[in-house]
């Protein structure tokens, strides 16, 4: 196997892996530089990687046991681990908000990879933020401050997807999807299992209310660090070609998919990694 060199794509966030090939069978050093570069730089990058789906789950399944089908999204024939996240010519991504995938719920997955099945021929790129340096970036103060608050998380911005406002059960859809997906309080600060760095857990898609505040205190606090979140220093863009493949620290990190794409077709495939092998159940 050739060794893998690892490079950096902006000093906070975001490296592409080089000189490994994932339709090979992979050694335990491979993997583990492989995992040690997603836990140093958070959201890891690889090019060309034409590999088919069990190839791709084989991949996948070092590093955690994997999700099973999702609720509301269609999963390739065969495979049921495998998401399919498909937007054609006049059908925009729902996902232009930053967020962190499953939030919402009690124990969100450690990890999401993510391979393009086929691309716009321009637009469509994808952005990634690192929440520890996020949270790094704030006051001293303000950082004491936030470790000792909780946020709600709900389904949030995800009610657009579950709910088809023109029909007449509208209520009863906004009901059942909010029971199915329910809501969960998380420390404000949490701190990453591996690297023991702090990191922000907040995002605008699910985040709803900060615990013990009113309505206007909360909102103006998070809107404080939704608007930190957004600078560009924290961030990474990543532009698709079909055959790349991207794998994120979902604990760490939230992503944007960038909707400018509406004339073209845009089909990706997910997976998503639950839980961190190399750590106790206390990583979720």
């Amino acid at each position: 196997m050739n060794s893998i060199e690892v490079k950096p794509v902006t000093p906070n966030i975001g490296a592409e892996i080089i000189g490994v090939d994932l339709t090979e069978s992979l050694d335990h050093q491979q993997i583990d530089a492989i995992y040690q570069a997603l836990v140093n730089h958070h959201v890891i990058f690889f090019r060309n990687q034409n590999i088919s789906p069990g190839q791709r789950i084989d991949f996948a399944r070092n590093f955690g046991e994997l999700q099973g089908p999702h609720r509301y999204y269609p999963h390739l024939e065969g495979f049921e681990n495998i998401l399919i996240l498909q937007n054609l010519p006049g059908d925009p991504p729902g996902t232009d908000v930053w967020h962190t995938d499953y939030s919402w719920s009690e124990n969100p997955p450690f990890a999401g990879i993510l391979w393009a099945k086929s691309v716009p021929e321009y637009g469509g790129d994808t952005l990634w933020a690192n929440m520890c340096a996020a949270y790094q970036a704030l006051p001293t103060e303000l950082q004491t401050y936030c470790e000792k608050l909780r946020v709600v998380h709900d389904l949030g911005d995800f009610r657009n997807r579950v709910v088809t406002v023109d029909e007449a059960d509208t209520n009863e859809q906004l009901t059942e999807a909010t029971q199915n997906f329910g809501s969960v309080v998380h420390r404000l600060v949490k701190t990453h299992p591996v690297s023991n760095r702090k990191y922000l857990y907040a995002n605008e898609s699910f985040t709803t209310h900060i615990m013990n505040k009113s309505s206007e205190e909360s909102n103006n606090l998070l809107r404080f660090l939704f608007n930190h979140i957004n600078k560009p220093e924290f961030q990474v863009r990543f532009r698709w070609e079909a055959g790349s493949l991207a794998m994120w620290d979902n604990r760490c990190t939230q992503h944007y998919a960038v909707a400018d794409y509406g004339q073209f077709e845009r089909t990706m495939h997910r997976i998503t990694v639950l839980n961190d092998h190399r750590c106790t159940q206390e990583c979720h």
